[in-house]
């Protein structure tokens, strides 16, 4: 199994997640997040003062997937989520060792 961790803008993250409901991914967990890349954040003005905006909201979608979706996944969110621009995210696979039911106490396998 890995961890999909999908950082992306707040406005595709609909479409993202309907694209994974179409991939039958079952699960995902969503949190709003601030971070920059090479984006490097962008000018403000707040009460006629400009200010630098440095930490830029984005959407950070997790979800964990078998082996042998993971490509389909990878590549749909990268899909779906791309406008062309600087600032359209990042997607990171990292390895699951095991994972557990917290209500029964189970060890879960693909």
């Amino acid at each position: 199994m890995k961890l999909i961790k999908a950082i992306v803008r707040p406005d595709v993250v609909d479409k993202v997640k309907d694209a994974l409901a179409n991939l039958y991914v079952s699960g995902i967990t969503v949190t709003e997040v601030r971070g920059h890349g090479r984006q490097r954040g962008q000018t403000a003005i707040y009460r006629g003062q400009e200010y630098a905006v440095t930490l830029l909201p984005k959407i950070e979608i997790d979800a964990v997937v078998a082996d042998d979706v993971v490509d389909e996944v990878v590549r749909t969110i990268i899909d779906t989520a791309r406008t062309g621009e600087i600032g359209d995210g990042r997607v990171f696979v990292l390895p699951v060792e095991e994972t557990y039911r917290v209500r029964t106490r189970d060890l879960l396998r693909d």
